[in-house]
C-alpha cells in the first residue's frame, strides 16, 4: 500500500510541472496556434523540441523567437511577436517545449 502511494506522489510531482507550463501556454495563447501532438496553424511542440533536441543554446534560441516572432523555419506563415509574454516565461515556455521529445 505504501508503494502505490510513493508511486502516486511521484507521479503526481511529476506531472505539475508539466502541466503548469502547458497552462502558462494557454495563458499565453500559445495553444491557438500550437498543440503538442500534431500541426495546426504552426508546428507541434513535439516536432519544435526533436528538431532543437541536443543544440546547447536551443533553450535561448526559442525563449527569443516565443517572444520576437519568426519566419521561414517551419513554412510560409509566419509566427508573430508575442509581446504579453516576458523573458522569463519565455524561458519556461521553450524549456517545457524541449521535455516535450
Amino acid at each position: 500500500m505504501k508503494r502505490s502511494i510513493f508511486a502516486l506522489m511521484a507521479a503526481i510531482a511529476v506531472t505539475l510541472p508539466a502541466l503548469a507550463d502547458q497552462a502558462l501556454a494557454k495563458s499565453k495563447n500559445c495553444l491557438a496556434c500550437h498543440t503538442v501532438d500534431k500541426k495546426l496553424v504552426g508546428p507541434s511542440y513535439q516536432d519544435v523540441a526533436k528538431k532543437y533536441s541536443g543544440q546547447q543554446d536551443a533553450t535561448a534560441k526559442l525563449a527569443t523567437k516565443i517572444m520576437k516572432g519568426g519566419s521561414g523555419v517551419w513554412g510560409a506563415v509566419p509566427m508573430p511577436a508575442n509581446t504579453q509574454v516576458n523573458e522569463a516565461e519565455a524561458r519556461k515556455l521553450a524549456e517545457w517545449v524541449l521535455s516535450l521529445k
